[in-house]
């Protein structure tokens, strides 16, 4: 048994979490069912996991860039909370239930391929560290709530693959909307927010009339700021100075300096690393941007060949940063509403909803603000343009503080750690399955399986009735074809209902993927 065990955590720990090594796989098996050569293969899987590792790099950039910057956030608003943090959180609980997340993963991964191959919903999940982070959240969650180790394993692998098959179809209208096209779906725990921003741009934007972030009209002697590396360091620049500045006055010197590692040795020695944080984070997201693309590059092409020979009709599912080369300013605007819907539901907590409920103060992390914010960006730029990218955002950052807030009440132990998970799926699903697993052992089997097959019936009823019927969320929009041409990448093409989407021109610099399968 402690063979078998120590086989499932290698498998999880050191393969299936780590997105670059499932993704070269991936590829290599696509690439594999299409005949190619062995150097093919094996060049392709590489620089499919160069590209993801690319990602990686850029992720820790960015986390490298914001912490200080949330030190000095933290301190200019003089709060203490609760940070959600998915890597922290699943690292704590690993210690406790690493075995029973090792089998949950693993079956749950079985169970979304077969899900894959017998049902409507294509979609592969290939975003390994999210199954990781959603397969703690389902064991704490059970386990917390008395369920047997049996039960938390099986019916949570259950659970765990309904979910990675149903999002990606929940969602799919509006990335549809984004790519133009069914070569690629949404495999990421925030498909909430994406879902609300994309409505919400719609709300927004009825008429359609709101333009592109993309097509930002800018005097002469600004067109350098159409640059989205440009655009992105300078205005992280600018927040990083107007933060620091607060932060100085309210702590004073000696506190203050001590935000950035070995601390500042002058006033003007912290306001220049100040500067140099906010370049980096510009750095970090060029880094993302383009191992976005090289991962495009040779993954949409290999799904090929998964979809003629494992999972006809294969989808894949991927993390959020494949739509930011869409929409890349939009990707900044979304990180900014999402950021300041962030700082507004802090403050609902701390004046209302934390004494009515006693819910804990959710201080706004910068990582899961610009990553599920900046894609919520992209997701209200396409129903909704620039109102919608703010919008969007901005409703993305409420649901992120207040659901983890809500989150807490069903973690158990795990609920005092001072720190939880963070993005919107890990919240209400969180939720739903923990107070159903409270109602007892049995009458909770049968609430999480109800629960289980009302999301798997709602995605499939998704996928028939509305994805497959080329439902369009934003008819009032420019189609992305034009939109691609002009320059300003607004979303997916309009058509008729039932009708195939054509090949359309991806905005600049994003791969042309392959056409949709049949």
């Amino acid at each position: 048994m402690n063979v078998l065990v120590s086989i499932a955590e290698f498998l999880v720990n050191e393969v299936l979490s780590v997105p670059a090594y499932l993704i070269g796989i991936i590829t290599a098996i696509g690439l594999i069912a299409l005949r190619k050569s062995a150097g093919q293969v094996a060049g392709g899987a590489l620089k499919a996991v160069l590209g993801f590792l690319l990602i990686g790099a850029g992720a820790t950039l960015v986390t490298a860039s914001l912490t200080p910057l949330g030190v000095m956030i933290q301190g200019a608003l003089g709060a203490q909370g609760v940070v959600p943090t998915n890597e922290a959180i699943a690292g704590i609980a690993q210690e406790q239930f690493g075995a029973q997340v090792a089998w949950l993963m693993i079956l749950g991964f079985v169970v979304a391929i077969a899900l894959a191959r017998f049902t409507p919903l294509r979609y592969v999940f290939l975003t390994g560290h999210h199954l990781l982070f959603m397969a703690t959240l389902i064991t704490v969650v059970m386990a917390s709530a008395g369920m047997p180790t049996v039960v938390v394993v099986v019916l949570g692998a259950v659970l765990l693959g309904i979910l990675m098959v149903s999002l990606p179809a929940f969602s799919q209208p509006w990335t549809r909307r984004i790519s133009g096209d069914d070569s690629i779906a949404i495999g990421h725990f925030g498909t909430a927010g994406y879902i609300a921003a994309g409505a919400v741009g719609r709300l927004v934007d009825p008429k359609g009339r709101s333009r592109s972030t993309e097509d930002l009209k800018v005097p002469e002697s600004l067109r350098f700021l159409r640059d989205s590396m440009v655009a992105t360091a300078l205005s992280m620049v600018l927040m990083y100075l107007v933060v620091a500045v607060a932060y100085l006055l309210r702590a004073g010197q000696a506190t203050a300096f001590d935000a950035f590692d070995g601390g500042a040795t002058d006033v003007g020695n912290y306001l220049m690393q100040a500067v140099t944080q906010g370049l980096q984070f510009g750095i970090a997201v060029a880094v993302i941007l383009f191992g976005v693309r090289t991962i495009l590059g040779e993954l949409v092409p290999a799904f090929q060949g998964i979809a003629a020979k494992v999972v006809p009709g294969a989808i894949p599912a991927l993390d959020a940063p494949i739509v930011f080369p869409y929409a890349q300013n939009a990707v900044l605007i979304g990180f900014l509403s999402s950021f300041v819907g962030g700082l507004v539901g802090l403050l609902v907590l701390g004046v209302w909803l934390g004494p009515v409920l006693g819910l804990a103060l959710i201080l706004p992390g910068l990582v899961p603000h610009f990553f599920t914010g900046g894609a919520a960006g992209v997701y209200g730029n396409a129903t909704g343009g620039r109102r919608g990218a703010v919008a969007g955002g901005f409703v993305n950052g409420l649901l992120v503080t207040f659901l983890p807030a809500l989150l807490l009440k069903v973690l158990g132990s795990f609920g005092s750690a001072n720190t939880t998970f963070g993005d919107t799926d890990f919240g209400w699903f969180g939720i739903l399955i923990g107070y159903s697993a409270r109602t007892g052992v049995l009458p909770g089997i049968i609430l999480l399986a109800v629960v289980g097959a009302v999301i798997l019936g709602g995605a499939i009823l998704m996928q028939r009735r509305v994805v497959d019927a080329g439902w369009d969320p934003a008819p009032a929009r420019e189609p992305v074809g034009a939109a691609a041409e002009s320059g300003d990448g607004q979303g997916a093409p309009r058509r008729a209902v039932g009708a195939a989407y054509p090949r359309v021109a991806p905005p600049a610099g994003a791969p042309t993927p392959p056409p949709p399968p049949a």
